[in-house]
C-alpha cells in the first residue's frame, strides 16, 4: 500500500508539472505562434493560454515598434568619394506567423537587407546630395527594404540615415571652402558699407558747397566739440571764404 501511495504521489506530481508547463502567459505587446507537431496551427492572443506540452510549441513574437542599427558601411559615392554611412531602421511585426515561418531571424534579415539597400542607394548619389538630401535618401532606402520585408510580415515604419563620415582631406577642403565663403561675404559687406559711407559724404559735401555759410557753421561746430576737453589742443581754422573776403578788401 505504501508503494502504491508513493507511486500515486509521483504520478500526481508529474501530471501537475505537465499541466503547468502547458500554461502560457502572453503579454499585451506579444502574439503567440503555435506549432503542433511542427505544423503551424494558429495565433494566440494576449492573456492566459494553454497548449499541450510536448505536442505543441508556443513562440512569442514582439509586435512593438523596434529600432535596429544598421552598421556603418564604407560607400563610394557616384563622384568617387569614400564615405562611412550608418542608419537606423524602425520596424514592426504585422504578421507574426510570417515573421516566424518565412525567415529564421526576421530582425537579422531586415538588418542585412537594409545594409545592402544603404550601400546601393548612397553609392548612386553624389556626395553633395548625400549631405543635403538625407531625408530623400532615407525614404528611398525605406521603400526598398519595405518591399522585401512584406514577405516576412514586417512593416518598415522609417529609415533614418544618421552619421556620414567624410575623409579627413575632404573635411579640410570643406572647411577651407566655408572659410573662403565667409571671407567673401565679409568683404562684400565691408565694400557695401564703404560705398554707402562714401555716397553719404559726397551728398554732405555737395550740400555744404551749395549752401551759403554752411561751411562756417560746420567749422564753428567742430571748434566747439574739440574745445570741451582742457587737455585737447585747440586749432583755429579759417574758412577759405573768410580768407578770400579779407583778400578782397585789400
Amino acid at each position: 500500500m505504501e508503494a502504491l501511495s508513493g507511486l500515486g504521489i509521483f504520478v500526481l506530481i508529474v501530471v501537475v508539472i505537465f499541466v503547468l508547463s502547458g500554461i502560457k502567459i502572453i503579454n499585451q505587446y506579444e502574439r503567440g505562434v503555435v506549432l503542433t507537431l511542427g505544423k503551424f496551427t494558429g495565433i494566440r492572443q494576449p492573456g492566459l493560454q494553454i497548449i499541450v506540452p510536448i505536442f505543441q510549441r508556443l513562440i512569442k513574437v514582439d509586435v512593438r515598434s523596434t529600432p535596429i542599427d544598421v552598421a556603418k558601411q564604407e560607400v563610394i559615392t557616384r563622384d568617387n568619394v569614400t564615405v562611412g554611412v550608418d542608419a537606423v531602421v524602425y520596424l514592426r511585426v504585422v504578421d507574426a506567423a510570417k515573421a516566424i515561418l518565412e525567415t529564421t531571424n526576421y530582425m537579422y534579415a531586415t538588418s542585412q537587407f537594409a545594409q545592402s539597400a544603404l550601400r546601393d542607394v548612397t553609392g548612386n548619389v553624389d556626395m553633395d546630395d548625400l549631405l543635403g538630401k538625407r531625408d530623400q535618401i532615407s525614404q528611398q532606402i525605406k521603400e526598398i527594404v519595405d518591399r522585401q520585408t512584406d514577405a516576412w510580415g514586417i512593416d518598415v515604419e522609417a529609415v533614418k540615415v544618421q552619421n556620414i563620415e567624410l575623409p579627413q582631406d575632404m573635411k579640410r577642403a570643406m572647411a577651407k571652402q566655408a572659410e573662403a565663403e565667409r571671407e567673401k561675404r565679409a568683404n562684400i559687406i565691408g565694400a557695401d558699407g564703404e560705398k554707402i559711407a562714401a555716397q553719404t559724404l559726397a551728398d554732405a559735401a555737395k550740400i555744404l558747397s551749395t549752401t551759403p555759410g554752411a561751411i562756417n557753421l560746420r567749422t564753428l561746430n567742430t571748434l566747439e566739440r574739440i574745445s570741451t576737453e582742457p587737455s585737447q589742443k585747440t586749432m583755429f581754422l579759417f574758412p577759405i571764404e573768410l580768407i578770400d573776403a579779407l583778400r578782397g578788401r585789400k
